[in-house]
């Protein structure tokens, strides 16, 4: 049998480029919802375990939403994100993969640059999708112009605070810069000795670059196809700096938090021992269901750029792909218009406390949330952004180059030092 995966492999030359170019991206004129026609036809989706504390019942929903659609079965297998990364790559190599899979963003151009993941551009654009989905999402799952991922969910991190613990020191207000966030750090800190004002998780990358962003800094930049490192320049040192000097020279955090994940510091909140702290859109709900008198305590703040109040964050989160194996691409295409816009888009998000990626459904989850969900959607609008958007990064992310980055200067290396180790194991991971 002819797929898309043995044309790919075939190269992008003579008719076999013509004939992927016919295939892929919902070429057939098939109707997707004839259900005479999809009579015994069959998709498999792999969603990841753990994002939703409610994935049976969405499974049951949406299985059976798809059913009455299109007329065809749908088998959702539940994937840990433990080893998916390797069993992603080795469904793709051995033609083994699901029709539709959730793909975390920073995976995306991974799969799509090694040929596993269908271009979904014309889809979309057919679909009257294309300007309605959250922008960040879309710049994640985008090579040379395609777009491989469809934006499903997402979540960003600003600061989490205790206001009880805030007030008691007289702190209040959104940190409008550093220097206002360094002035309420040193404020709680003698106010509260025995408290840890503002951790810095030394082993969290996605803590660290907003202040690298936050200087004017950047990991990467791209020219002519080329990425170079650009962690090593002025801005970005200087926002490593500030970061770690808020531990080194301010006592905002703690010896042990050179080592410390996001984990580490929720933990330590939870506890009463930290005041505030970078961490993630989903997690307000966690709490809620641990304690909900914290919970009821809980207030939110944007991350503050040097001279702002808004630091730009990384929008993390997953797309849904369509394998480039599949027998049915118009079908795979309608499950994943399903699942990302609508009430399944607003429900998914409703039940994992993430942002859909639909700017409509995002639009009604904002309109019906807290102040708590508010602040962390005006992160995630007005800073939303992206590492860099190449299939490179899940190298330097694997060989946690940003966190050993952070571990060497909170350990006394010099940050330009450190900067430029970084930037050199990272040209050499960008040059193959």
């Amino acid at each position: 049998m002819i797929t898309r995966r043995s044309l790919l492999a075939a190269g992008a030359t003579g008719s076999a480029a013509l004939t992927l170019a016919a295939c892929g991206g919902g070429g057939s004129s098939t109707d997707p919802t004839d259900k005479d026609a999809n009579e015994g036809k069959s998709l498999t989706l792999w969603i990841m375990q753990g994002t939703n504390a409610k994935t049976d019942e969405y499974i049951d929903a949406i299985t059976t939403a798809f059913k009455d659609k299109t007329g065809a079965d749908l088998t959702v297998e539940v994937q840990p994100w433990d080893g998916a990364h390797d069993k992603f790559v080795t469904a793709m190599s051995g033609g083994t993969g699901p029709d539709v899979a959730e793909v975390g963003t920073t995976w995306t151009p991974e799969f799509a640059d090694a040929g596993g993941l269908d271009d979904l551009t014309d889809d979309i654009e057919k679909a009257g999708l294309k300007d309605g989905l959250v922008e960040g999402l879309v710049t994640a799952g985008t090579i040379d112009g395609k777009l491989y991922g469809m934006p499903w969910y997402a979540g960003v991190r600003a600061i989490l605070a205790d206001k009880k613990i805030l007030e008691d020191a007289g702190v209040e207000g959104q940190p409008g810069s550093w220097d206002d966030l360094l002035g309420k750090i040193e404020t709680l800190k003698a106010k509260n000795p025995d408290t840890i004002p503002f951790p810095v998780a030394g082993a969290s990358s996605y803590s660290l670059t907003p202040f690298i962003w936050g200087a004017g800094g950047d990991l990467a930049t791209e020219s002519g196809g080329k990425w170079t490192a650009t962690i090593n320049s002025a801005e970005s040192v200087e926002g490593i700096s500030w970061y770690a000097d808020l531990a080194l020279k301010h006592d905002a955090s703690t010896a042990a938090a050179s080592t410390w994940l996001e984990t580490d510091s929720l933990a330590a909140f939870q506890q009463g021992k930290v005041a505030m702290f970078i961490t993630g859109s989903w997690v307000p709900a966690t709490i809620k269901d641990d304690d909900p008198d914290l919970a009821s305590r809980l207030v939110a703040y944007t991350i503050p750029a040097k001279d702002k109040a808004i630091a730009p964050s990384f929008l993390g989160g997953s797309h849904l792909c369509r394998f480039a194996d599949t027998e049915e691409p118009e079908l795979a295409f309608e499950l994943i218009k399903l699942m990302a816009t609508g009430d399944f888009a607003t429900q998914w998000a409703t039940d994992t406390n993430y942002f859909p990626g639909e700017q409509k459904a995002l639009d009604a989850v904002i309109d019906q949330g807290d102040e708590l969900t508010k602040v962390f959607a005006q992160q995630m609008t007005e800073g939303g952004t992206t590492v860099p958007v190449t299939p490179a990064w899940g190298q330097i992310e694997g060989k946690k180059t940003l966190t050993t980055l952070m571990s060497d200067v909170l350990g006394g290396t010099d940050p330009q030092k450190a900067a430029d180790a970084a930037a050199d194991e990272m040209n050499e991971i960008f040059g193959g």
